[in-house]
């Protein structure tokens, strides 16, 4: 089969002829139809992210498709049924093996390419907006990034918990898909002060920050007392550091989001949030952002893409067709 794979750290995957996985016990094999792509594919390639899989690795951290075989004590599952897998790797190819318990099985009404972006984004969104910073109807959530992979779902997932909503990202081509998924007030981080803007609103009652760097600093000054603030990545490349006095002053909390660890600890945070986010999209509530659809021999375009920050929403390599 064919597959995207991670040869040396800080050299360019490669599409390479590997053998079709067979699934051990408790795994399922799946057809892969469709990939979603993540920033921290980007630092897997580095081998900078935390949990880089050792050399070599097939890249692609979610992705939808049908099961084609199942391992011994695999149970729950059939040949033909539709899923969506949280495998950490593996999805950039035609086949893979993932633990069954990671598998959710997918509704009629959701595309291949809709479960390919739903997973990771809309995941992180609510695990950081519901179970971490407790978001209150009627607060003021800022959003950073807002136009990108898990900023522009943290829009959506806001205004759904009624919160109001400010969406911070560069440029107006960006700020209008934001708006467009419901945002209240826009800020343009290339033209416009966001700590300025951010007083002038009220402040924010909750940060969602996967940018860091000098926005994570303007939106921490602009926090109301008691606010939460969610790293949740640094896009950026800067890793801000938080002076604990400053916390003091106006009781704040900088509350740590990663939405894969608590697969391992918390299962039951993934699988109950996922649970709601799934009933909200077939209810019509949530409609992915997928602005590009490449397919797998473009899969470098689509890591571009995500590197100069030019996508919205989710970029998404269709593998089946």
């Amino acid at each position: 089969m064919k597959a995207f794979q991670v040869q040396a750290h800080n050299r360019a995957p490669k599409i390479q002829d590997v053998a079709v996985p067979h699934p051990a016990s408790g795994e399922i094999r799946v057809r892969i139809h469709a990939c979603g792509l993540n920033f921290a594919d980007l630092l897997m390639v580095k081998g900078t992210y935390q949990d880089t899989p050792k050399l070599p690795f097939i890249l692609g951290m979610e992705v939808a498709g049908t099961v084609d075989a199942l391992g011994s004590d695999v149970t729950g599952f059939a040949p033909g049924d539709r899923v969506a897998v949280f495998g950490g790797q593996g999805g950039l190819a035609e086949y893979g093996c993932f633990d069954a318990r990671r598998a959710v099985p997918l509704p009629d009404e959701m595309s291949m390419v809709d479960a390919a972006a739903f997973q990771i984004a809309y995941g992180t969104s609510h695990v950081a907006l519901d179970h971490r910073a407790r978001l209150q109807r009627g607060e003021t959530l800022l959003v950073l990034g807002a136009a990108g992979g898990v900023g522009l779902t943290a829009v959506e997932i806001g205004k759904l918990m009624g919160a109001t909503v400010v969406a911070c990202a560069r440029g107006r081509a960006k700020l209008d898909v934001a708006g467009a998924a419901g945002a209240d007030h826009l800020i343009d981080a290339e033209t416009q002060d966001i700590r300025a803007e951010m007083k002038a609103l009220g402040g924010a009652d909750v940060v969602y920050d996967p940018v860091g760097g000098d926005q994570f600093e303007a939106a921490f000054r602009s926090c109301k007392p008691e606010a939460r603030l969610l790293p949740i990545g640094f896009a950026s490349g800067d890793v801000p550091q938080v002076k604990s006095n400053h916390l003091l002053v106006k009781n704040l909390s900088v509350l740590g989001v990663y939405w894969g660890g608590y697969l391992n600890f918390r299962p039951d945070v993934v699988t109950g949030s996922l649970a709601t986010l799934m009933g909200w999209y077939c209810e019509g509530r949530l409609r992915p952002h997928v602005s590009h659809v490449l397919a797998l021999e473009d899969a470098t375009e689509g890591l571009e893409l995500l590197r100069s920050r030019a996508s919205t929403g989710k970029v998404v390599i269709d593998i089946a067709s």
